[in-house]
């Protein structure tokens, strides 16, 4: 007969430790930790899953990084933040990758807590690497959705690859806007706004509560441009009415006003302002993007905020945007 394990808990939560520092701070794959730690392969998805549960993940970094959680304490300061991750700078480290797994622990939390019924999530390279960093975990009453249309699928980040990612390791169910992200011209548009499920899909991404987005840089190296949604001219054309930010399609200038362009008379996305009064989490970093980070947060809509530490000391570095909310 098979005895009950006198194992004590905290021999159990140190494996949980050193699974995590293997797996977010050495770079193993689980087969390799599982070879590193003599347990099943298995169990090793459970010991990172129980890190990230346990908050052991966190305590780990905090303990190790106090200027990063300096900068995040001032950017929540400065900007009315409800939440900011500040990923620290390491040599030879992978920023999406980074990024990335800062936002997996986030939306860990968020799914396991079951603080949100409906998640709207954008696209990007970023968003796949949190998506593709997720443990899975069980969450059949979650519906995520897609806020915008699609792109091509060379790109490796569409939103439908992301959000069905996200639905197989939650159990979630998934809507996608079968259309394109951005329309050729107005007409066609509103003919594809009337298309089966595309307004229901809509409705359904208007009713999330919480947001999930990258953001992008008004440039012709951007992500929209290398999508090929968007023309190179246009970019151009957008960049001198005065663009510097883009979010689900609508782009800013740098106070976070939206930009009068004839692009957003194409997008097929949720309107931003759909957003306000919801949880919103922008994932973005790289020096090259800070302009359009800080130009973000001055639209108000994030209220959370997972970036690295080059940006996030670009970002401190500017006057203040907003005052936190007494």
């Amino acid at each position: 007969m098979t005895q009950p394990s006198s194992k004590p808990a905290h021999d159990d939560a140190e494996l949980a430790t050193r699974a995590a520092w293997l797996y977010y701070e050495a770079s193993l794959t689980q087969a390799e930790i599982s070879t590193e730690l003599r347990v099943p392969p298995a169990k090793v998805q459970r010991l990172i899953a129980r890190a990230l549960r346990d908050g052991l993940v966190r305590i780990l970094i905090e303990g190790d990084m106090a200027g990063c959680i300096t900068l995040e304490r001032e950017l929540i300061a400065r900007h009315g933040l409800d939440f900011c991750r500040v990923v620290p700078a390491l040599p030879g480290a992978n920023l999406f990758s980074g990024l990335g797994r800062a936002a997996a622990s986030y939306l860990h939390g968020v799914f396991e807590k079951r603080q949100h019924r409906i998640v709207g999530i954008g696209h990007g390279r970023t968003l796949a690497a949190a998506v593709e960093h997720l443990p899975r975990i069980d969450c059949p009453d979650l519906t995520v959705v897609s806020v915008l249309g699609g792109v091509p699928r060379r790109v490796g980040a569409n939103p439908f690859d992301v959000v069905h990612a996200l639905a197989e390791k939650t159990g979630a169910a998934a809507y996608f806007l079968p259309v394109p992200f951005y329309a050729n011209d107005e007409g066609d548009r509103a003919v594809l706004l009337r298309q089966r499920g595309v307004s229901e899909t809509l409705r359904i991404a208007e009713e999330a509560s919480l947001f999930v987005l990258g953001v992008g840089e008004v440039r012709e190296a951007a992500y929209l441009c290398e999508s090929g949604m968007i023309l190179p001219e246009e970019i151009a054309r957008a960049q001198r009415d005065g663009a510097i930010a883009e979010a689900f399609g609508t782009f800013y200038d740098r106070d976070g006003k939206p930009v009068a362009t004839d692009l957003h008379h194409r997008v097929i996305a949720v309107a931003p302002e759909a957003m306000r009064g919801r949880d919103v989490l922008a994932v973005a970093g790289g020096a090259e993007k800070a302009a359009a980070i800080r130009a973000m947060l001055k639209t108000s809509l994030p209220t959370a905020l997972i970036t690295d530490e080059m940006t996030a000391r670009l970002l401190i570095a500017q006057p203040k945007t907003r005052e936190a909310a007494d």
